[in-house]
């Protein structure tokens, strides 16, 4: 991670070559009376392999960021490379799961987490489809519901759903809006080991935006802390807590404090700030 000032821990987080970096970013947006700055000179690289999560007050950017490395969303100035490639369109070498779970109204569970073989898997893997959906339905706890709509759904078994869809297709890098915000406690720290074990066993490149530090503690090899609007990066702290993970039980940790704690001192005064500035 780059960004002059920052502070961190001291420890082994993973240090792979950059493949996500931006650069002096900017992001601009026009209402109909005044341009809002969403995101004002960001610069921060992300390594191969790692895990980094994204916290700060609401409207400070992070889904900016995210929408940006997308390719969805072109930066007002400034820069942002893929493998160091600039990103000037929809970047299909990431898996995507935004806050919303866009799943197809009138397609089923299976459907909608098969959808992945009709638009972004390899012929030679078309084979394999129904044993493909059927274990990541399994994987993420939707077994038996398979032929159900997403209306028939709730919302946490709808964010499921999507989590299935994005990760059959098994990209090289997730980027995670919120992926567990619709889930109640108890079923979001068993998403969170499953996650965590597929990105351990696959080398997965991940970029979460969360409001839990909690979440973005038990999950995440390196913290970033953004300050409220317009977003600028207040501080990257290392979590330098060995893998493998079990998020249920890490939190009884003295560790698990102490850095939830350190990053609650970083975001504190910066949740206040955004609370006390109107929204556009």
């Amino acid at each position: 991670m780059h960004m002059s000032g920052q502070t961190a821990f001291t420890g082994a987080a993973k240090t792979g070559p950059t493949l996500i970096s931006l650069k002096d970013v900017v992001v601009d947006f026009a209402t109909r009376d005044r341009v809002v700055r969403a995101v004002d000179g960001i610069s921060l690289d992300m390594p191969e392999g790692g895990f980094t999560a994204l916290v700060g007050p609401s409207g400070c950017g992070k889904s900016t960021v995210l929408n940006m490395v997308a390719g969805l969303l072109k930066p007002s100035a400034g820069s942002v490379t893929f493998e160091g490639r600039p990103v000037d369109g929809p970047n299909t070498r990431v898996g995507y799961m935004t806050q919303k779970d866009t799943l197809l109204p009138w397609r089923t569970v299976e459907d909608n987490v098969g959808i992945a073989f009709e638009l972004r898997c390899r012929r030679s893997e078309r084979g394999d489809k129904a044993a493909r959906v059927a274990e990541m339905i399994e994987r993420v706890g939707l077994k038996g519901f398979e032929k159900h709509f997403p209306s028939e759904l709730s919302g946490g078994m709808r964010k499921r759903a999507a989590l299935a869809r994005m990760l059959i297709y098994k990209p090289s890098t997730l980027l995670l809006d919120e992926p567990f915000g619709a889930l109640d406690a108890q079923l979001r720290l068993i998403m969170q080991k499953e996650l965590l074990e597929l990105v351990d066993a696959s080398g997965m490149t991940v970029v979460l935006v969360t409001h839990d530090l909690e979440e973005a503690v038990s999950l995440a090899d390196k913290v970033v802390v953004f300050t409220s609007r317009p977003g600028r990066i207040r501080a990257v702290r290392d979590i330098p807590i060995p893998r493998p993970r079990d998020p249920a039980t890490l939190r009884f940790t003295d560790a698990f404090r102490d850095h939830c704690a350190a990053l609650w001192d970083e975001l504190r005064d910066e949740v206040a700030a955004a609370m006390a500035t109107p929204h556009a």
